[in-house]
């Protein structure tokens, strides 16, 4: 016969008390569920706990050795509980997070903001990493939660959109295109041009567009040189070198560099950004939490 946790208590009390009544009224139960608790408790160590001493009931060398690991049994036993009860109301935890750096930089900060102002007590561990580590790091469960432009391949992965990201031309001030209302791929493929490094998702994706728009020969863009990091990127058009094309994520970014961002077409190209989740496995309570705060400030989000 297995030992309960109110078996313990009713226990501990009578061994404080001396008494079935007394014990019974702090714990809030009739006096016969206290002694058959007490009584099945008995039967599952082997032995009597208490003696009968006039009125009252003693503890017997077994019952008085018993007692103070059974009140440790029960200190151990509260804490546990209110631990994983504070884990659920949100008053303690961790989050991982891994995020593109464009979404990191640009986007995150605010939702962090409103997350921990709901939830002070959350622990939040952030990488900004480019996307194909992000997609690893959720996929083996070093992050809960990833921020990325959707994979090609989810694998065990789940994907929900915050948005369609439109890229934009990025330019220098003063740029002859400047005054353009929209930028072809083609215009951009007539200029001094700043790439991703080849390997990443937007370099795929740059370099598919400027293949649609034309002939190889005339649209082959000036590559000047590549970079591993969207900032470095626009920091280089900053300076004159050349310019570039970014995910609209990055506009704020780009515009505080005081570089001018334009909508760009022929091909448009537009790719879903959005959380990234292991799909077997429910989320922790700070994980669903932060998600609803993602998907608050992002009415048309939608799992796919």
């Amino acid at each position: 016969m297995s030992t309960t946790i109110k078996q313990l208590r009713a226990f501990v009390a009578v061994a404080k008390t001396h008494s079935l009544a007394e014990a019974s009224a702090q714990l809030h139960v009739s006096q016969p569920a206290i002694s058959i608790a007490i009584r099945s408790l008995e039967e599952s160590l082997g032995g009597a706990l208490f003696s009968r001493d006039g009125r009252q009931l003693a503890l017997t060398p077994e019952g008085a050795a018993f007692v103070e690991r059974a009140q440790q049994l029960l200190h151990n036993w509260d804490n546990t509980l209110d631990a994983a009860q504070q884990r659920f109301r949100l008053q303690q935890g961790q989050l991982s997070i891994a995020a593109i750096p464009a979404f990191a930089l640009n986007q995150l900060p605010g939702l962090l903001k409103e997350f921990h102002q709901r939830y002070p007590d959350i622990n939040i561990v952030l990488e900004d990493i480019v996307m194909e580590r992000v997609v690893s790091a959720v996929q083996e469960g070093r992050a809960e939660l990833g921020f990325s432009f959707r994979p090609e391949d989810l694998g065990n992965l789940t994907f929900t959109a915050l948005g369609d990201d439109r890229f934009v031309a990025v330019l220098p001030q003063g740029h002859p295109l400047q005054g353009k209302k929209l930028v072809h791929w083609r215009d951009l493929a007539q200029e001094p041009f700043i790439a991703m490094n080849r390997g990443s998702a937007v370099r795929r994706w740059t370099d598919s567009a400027f293949s649609q728009c034309g002939k190889p020969d005339d649209t082959s863009p000036r590559l000047l040189c590549e970079a591993y990091q969207l900032s470095t990127i626009g920091r280089l058009v900053q300076s004159g070198l050349g310019v570039s094309a970014a995910p609209s994520l990055c506009v704020e970014q780009m515009q505080a560099y005081g570089l001018i961002c334009k909508p760009l077409a022929d091909p448009i190209v537009s790719q879903p950004v959005g959380i990234l989740a292991r799909e077997f496995g429910a989320l922790s309570a700070p994980a669903q939490a932060f998600v609803s705060v993602a998907l608050d400030n992002n009415p048309g989000a939608r799992a796919n």
